[in-house]
């Protein structure tokens, strides 16, 4: 089964990190990655630039509204996603839970969604079949 980690943090809380246990964090985080891709695990994943740098669409009165900024306002902003390769919901918060990242801030897991991903898999082939 295929699970989407979902990493948050506090930026302010990060900003007030030196650069040198930045840069270990940032490593240890990448050590355990490498753990996982060699059990099979690790699948992908993605940082994210500074919430700050985000732009929210939404629909409004039937025209499209971009808003600067993160829909959510909170203190932990979403960091990075990495997707995972695991067995069931509770072998994906075992080997999660062994992350250095959950000391920088929460972990959301949640199933992919294996229904609609099949029908994204399949347009995709048929684009890259008209090309």
């Amino acid at each position: 089964m295929k699970f989407v980690c979902l990493g948050y943090i506090d930026e302010k809380k990060y900003q007030e990190v030196s650069q040198e246990e930045g840069h270990k964090m940032m490593n240890e985080c990448f050590d355990y990655d490498d753990v996982l891709r060699r059990g099979g695990h690790f699948v992908g994943g993605e940082a994210l630039d500074s919430a700050r740098n985000a732009v929210t669409l939404r629909m409004k009165d039937g025209e499209v509204e971009a808003t600067d900024g993160p829909y959510a306002e909170t203190k932990e902003m979403l960091g990075g996603i990495l997707l995972l390769e695991a067995r069931d919901m509770q072998h994906a918060v075992e080997l999660m839970s062994k992350h250095p990242g959950v000391k920088a801030g929460p972990f959301e897991i949640r199933p992919a969604n294996e229904f609609v991903n099949t029908f994204i898999a399949g347009r995709d082939a048929a684009v890259k079949k008209e090309a």
